[in-house]
């Protein structure tokens, strides 16, 4: 893997040779944490994220979706985090102050039958793909539950590039069902006032939540790659309804921002961001190899 800046309608030749490889600065890393009540975690040199374990159930602490972790460094931080213990500070470099809850947090997929959402158990197994130096891929496997009469089991490979606020994530649901399974795509929302933005049609959903004190303003947006049906605001989540095919791949993205970071500061250019990110996934960069 290169990275490479390439201007639209544009061409780019590169060639390879041997060599001694140059050192290349880590820009991507995701490691299970078993010292954190199995924790995965995952970060880039824009944003951070976990997804929590087998462990954290049934404790005060367990919660259902994805969860971000804000950085304003392009250097990984995670193990630091974690051997600090002391996630809710900012030493400089960002912290934990986002809230998931029994929520699908920033962006977590769970099926969505007569009206209702059924969200499975933690993640019970985990598998690393590739880990950096500019993408870090890795799978999550959850065991059977019930949705609404439905028994589903699914498969999460989620991937994250260097330089980007979004996560690439392809579900595989299994399910003894021949039609269709609804789902929905969420992302937590705060009592106090935010920005909110629903767009059906290009499936992004973007929402610029309130100030958190001095701590700042996260934004958590979600583009789907198959048609939506419809997206709603209830009172405790932003919803993007889709459905699944029975062990047929479905692929979204989904991620955040912090303003602290100084890049993304304001709705806005959160807007801005996922709506030039769709233009990138509809026409994606040609490669040929020869």
């Amino acid at each position: 893997m290169v990275q490479v800046d390439v201007k639209a309608k544009s061409k780019l030749l590169l060639l390879i040779q041997k060599g001694k490889p140059e050192a290349f600065a880590i820009k991507t890393y995701a490691r299970y944490i078993p010292e954190r009540k199995d924790d995965f975690a995952w970060e880039n040199d824009k944003i951070a994220f976990r997804a929590y374990g087998k462990a954290l159930e049934h404790t005060n602490e367990d919660a259902y979706g994805l969860d971000v972790w804000v950085k304003r460094t392009d250097r990984m931080v995670l193990n630091e985090r974690y051997k600090r213990n002391e996630y809710h500070i900012d030493h400089g470099d960002g912290m934990d102050y986002y809230h998931v809850g029994y929520s699908l947090g920033a962006g977590n997929m769970a099926p969505y039958v007569n009206d209702s959402i059924y969200y499975s158990a933690n993640y019970r197994q985990w598998k690393v793909l590739d880990n950096g130096p500019l993408r870090s891929t890795f799978q999550l496997t959850y065991e059977s539950w019930n949705a609404g009469g439905i028994n589903v089991k699914v498969t999460k490979t989620i991937s994250l590039d260097a330089g980007s606020q979004l996560n690439k994530i392809e579900n595989v649901y299994s399910f003894d069902s021949e039609k269709p399974l609804p789902v929905v795509v969420g992302i937590i929302k705060r009592p106090e006032a935010g920005n909110i933005t629903l767009n059906e049609q290009q499936g992004i959903m973007t929402y610029w939540e309130p100030a958190h004190g001095q701590d700042g303003t996260t934004g958590i947006g979600s583009l789907l790659t198959t048609p939506v049906s419809n997206m709603m605001v209830t009172k405790k989540q932003i919803l993007a309804k889709t459905e699944v095919k029975n062990n047929v791949p479905i692929v979204y993205y989904t991620g955040a921002a912090w303003d602290k970071a100084g890049q993304i500061t304001d709705a806005k250019q959160w807007q801005n961001y996922l709506n030039n990110f769709y233009q990138q996934i509809s026409e994606p960069l040609i490669v040929s190899i020869k």
